[in-house]
């Protein structure tokens, strides 16, 4: 068997499981928030506060936060290391986008649960 160096602990498999399961959140997500706007006939503030103060959807956005930080995560590494020959430049940038993509979640979170 021969293992690629460069996916350190990663394989095609499991990348493809994460993606598609992460789609999936997304995608679930995402008719959740369009079934919110066809239901309601007149989005406010408050009926936007009263919507994203109940657990069950603000559990649903985190996972949805953490599917897009997984999602993105995932096809980042692979366009970078498609693209990007010098590996000092790859680590660089993936290394750029964690941090990003990690803010994002942090900001995310600390938004959606009021900390």
């Amino acid at each position: 068997m021969v293992g690629v160096v460069a996916s350190v602990g990663r394989n095609g498999v499991h990348d493809f499981i994460l993606l598609r399961a992460s789609a999936i959140i997304l995608v679930l997500y995402t008719l959740l928030l369009c079934g919110f706007f066809i239901v309601t006939p007149s989005v406010t503030y408050d009926v936007w506060q009263a919507f994203f103060a109940c657990t069950s959807v603000k559990i649903a956005t985190m996972l949805s936060l953490l599917s897009v930080l997984v999602h993105a995560k995932i096809g980042v590494w692979q366009v970078l290391s498609d693209y990007i020959k010098p590996a000092f430049l790859r680590g660089a940038l993936q290394f750029f986008f964690s941090v990003l993509l990690l803010a994002y979640v942090a900001f995310g979170l600390s938004i959606l649960w009021g900390v």
